[in-house]
């Protein structure tokens, strides 16, 4: 079993590894930016060399870069758009120098425009991604989103039509968000909802396309649509559900990353705790 937490890269970028390490990990998260601005500076190559060395050297893998908020190839405004594009390109041929795995990324925001017309825009926007990198192994993971406002990927019918219209589908995969899916609808706190959501990601995508899940206790009602996650546990998912989810033998191949608050020094080793206890150890 692949577990870890998103971890601080504050500092030098690849401190994120002794972070992980503290705690038990051996996967992890990080943003290799800022999530909130866009790029300010390259990262120095030096810190890139390290981080790289220690990927190689350290069982911490696979490593995934969560993409900045700020990305949204779904936009309808054109100067959003191209500058979504650039940096998206810029952030996987980094990804690449660090010798990370996977990009993982929300699937963006139509805003005032349908949905049809957003799925075409990151569906354009990906096959341009994928030919300008090609050379790259860094993996693309789409993620489920709450639903909230106009973000798309709440429903995994928005996954299958972008990945359809894909020209190269190998670098791409899902990410499954648990926190997300029950805010959007699907009530993976009961057995039946959880088969349900397989069986849809199975018959839509293929579960072979899911290669990281996002462990998070959700706060809030099903269905509700507000982005807001939970510790382990403490949600409306519980600690059986999310106790089913981890073990559940169809996720097994997956890496499992928490996002869950860090409102407290020891909150990740806390999660963490609780997490190991369902897998039994």
């Amino acid at each position: 079993m692949r577990l870890g937490v998103h971890v601080s890269a504050a500092g030098m970028i690849y401190q994120a590894f002794e972070r992980a390490a503290e705690l038990g990990c051996n996967t992890m998260q990080i943003f290799a930016r800022s999530p909130q601005q866009w790029r300010q500076a390259r990262l120095d190559p030096a810190e890139v060399k390290e981080f790289a060395l220690r990927k190689e050297t350290l069982d911490i893998n696979p490593i995934f870069i969560h993409i900045p908020y700020l990305i949204n190839l779904a936009s309808p405004v054109p100067g959003l758009y191209k500058a979504s594009l650039k940096a998206y390109i810029e952030d996987i041929m980094e990804a690449e120098a660090l010798k990370a795995d996977y990009i993982v990324t929300h699937m963006g925001s139509h805003k005032d425009t349908s949905e049809e017309s957003g799925i075409r825009r990151i569906t354009r926007a990906l096959n341009l991604i994928i030919q300008r990198t090609k050379k790259s192994r860094v993996g693309i993971l789409l993620e489920n989103t709450s639903g909230s406002g106009s973000w798309l990927g709440y429903k995994f019918s928005h996954h299958r039509e972008i990945i359809r219209g894909l020209e190269d589908k190998q670098r791409v995969g899902l990410c499954l968000d648990t926190a997300h899916a029950f805010l959007a609808g699907y009530d993976i706190s009961s057995r039946a909802g959880l088969e349900a959501l397989l069986d849809e990601i199975g018959s839509l995508v293929g579960l072979e396309k899911l290669k990281l899940v996002h462990f998070n206790d959700a706060r809030g009602k099903l269905g509700s649509h507000f982005d807001r996650h939970d510790h382990i546990g403490k949600g409306s998912i519980g600690m059986e559900g999310m106790k089913r989810i981890i073990n559940h033998p169809l996720l097994r191949g997956c890496a499992f990353i928490l996002e869950t608050p860090k409102d407290e020094p020891q909150a990740d080793r806390k999660n963490l705790e609780i997490t190991r206890k369902f897998l039994g150890k």
